[in-house]
């Protein structure tokens, strides 16, 4: 196992990626984040950069209608696995590396995607940097955070993060030329087994416990933010 220099550790997928893979699947089955960040920007025909793309989950939904797609992880394991999962598609790479320091070549990028990857407010600044050198003009950069001013999730990661200010994070953004969607979706799993994993992984476990103490079912109302920006 390599990790790319600089790399921010992501304790859920990096400890548990079969169990990550369950919250992929489970996060946002109405598919609105798509829906808002196509009414931003299409990647039809286009260049997509997925920034710590993980096992690479969303890579081959971009490809159905990219022209390429570039995966850049900085953990190597979890590249491994995301090359696994396109392997035999000629236009979906993965590369090792880390969100300030892409390896990626100025102005060759038509759409970029970070979805609860590094891009968390102030400190992202060198990747913030590095989207500025990759996408080209006419192209947009998606990053897709928590709202935790709203929603059961909310609720839960400002029991988890109480020091979190979501006003200070929404300034941040603004600085740096970012607008805000804020998008409704939820969790649906499977089955509770899999929500109970899940949250095992998200939350210290004596607050997991609690919270899954306090819903019933497989399905949690979620609200994100999509800060987006046109270069």
């Amino acid at each position: 196992m390599v990790i790319s220099a600089g790399a921010v550790p992501s304790p859920n997928i990096w400890n548990a990626p079969r169990v990550y893979e369950l919250e992929n699947l489970a996060a946002d089955p109405e598919g609105r984040i798509e829906q808002a960040m196509r009414a931003v920007r299409t990647w039809d025909d286009a260049t997509v950069l997925d920034i710590g793309c993980g096992t690479g989950f969303h890579l081959p939904r971009f490809a159905r209608t990219a022209a390429r797609v570039l995966g850049v992880e900085p953990h190597s394991d979890l590249a491994s696995a995301a090359r696994r999962r396109v392997a035999g598609n000629p236009d979906v790479a993965v590369r090792v590396g880390a969100a300030q320091s892409l390896p990626v070549p100025d102005a060759s990028v038509d759409v970029a995607h970070a979805r609860w990857a590094y891009f968390f407010g102030p400190g992202c600044e060198p990747g913030l940097g590095e989207l500025r050198r990759v996408v080209r003009r006419g192209g947009a950069a998606f990053v897709i955070d928590n709202d935790a001013t709203r929603s059961t999730f909310g609720a839960w990661f400002r029991r988890w993060l109480p020091n979190y200010d979501p006003e200070a994070i929404e300034r941040f953004w603004a600085r740096h030329g970012f607008s805000r969607t804020p998008i409704d979706m939820s969790w649906r799993f499977g089955d509770r087994a899999d929500m109970e994993a899940v949250l095992r992984i998200e939350f210290p476990a004596e607050l997991a416990e609690e919270f899954l103490a306090g819903v019933e079912g497989c399905e949690v109302d979620y609200a994100v933010n999509l800060w987006w920006r046109r270069y």
